[in-house]
């Protein structure tokens, strides 16, 4: 399956406390995320703005943690599709990703993520084949792919 795939969402700042961006702290760094082209009008959006570090709203979605959770749910999916193309049954599946960003002068970048997914299975005899499947879901997943720093992997797999 080849193919070039289009994606759009819609990102709106509503951070402008009146003066815009006339200084540093004057302004919000809140934004609503958004469908957008022939997304479905029924999702729901995602309130967003900086890490509390960067003067963000800590209640909010930041766009670290959206990397994090981009890079865990393509795992996730990814996953889920090489073990039923495996003959493996996953009942339960869980992630608690961890990554890491070293800011440096004028900007900064990830320097690695780590995903932790545990996952079920119903076949006790299966859970070492099915601990392998992490490394060919890794291979497949489109995300980490596109990333230019290390996604590793400390998966656990339970019957």
């Amino acid at each position: 399956m080849n193919g070039v795939h289009e994606y759009a969402v819609r990102v709106e700042w509503t951070g402008n406390r009146g003066t815009g961006t006339s200084h540093y702290r004057a302004y919000g760094r809140d934004h609503l995320i958004s469908p957008a082209g022939r997304a479905s009008a029924e999702k729901v959006p995602i309130l967003g703005s900086s890490d509390p570090t960067f003067h963000g709203d800590n209640d909010r979605w930041n766009p670290e943690e959206l990397l994090l959770a981009a890079l865990s749910q393509c795992h996730l999916l990814s996953y889920l599709h090489v073990a039923v193309r495996n003959g493996v049954t996953v009942t339960a599946y869980t992630d608690a990703p961890v990554g890491t960003m070293e800011q440096v002068a004028g900007g900064g970048h990830f320097t690695a993520v780590t995903l932790r997914p545990r996952v079920t299975i119903t076949d006790p005899e299966q859970v070492e084949f099915a601990q392998s499947l992490h490394a060919e879901a890794a291979r497949e997943c489109f995300i980490a792919a596109s990333v230019n720093f290390p996604v590793g992997h400390e998966p656990v797999t339970v019957a």
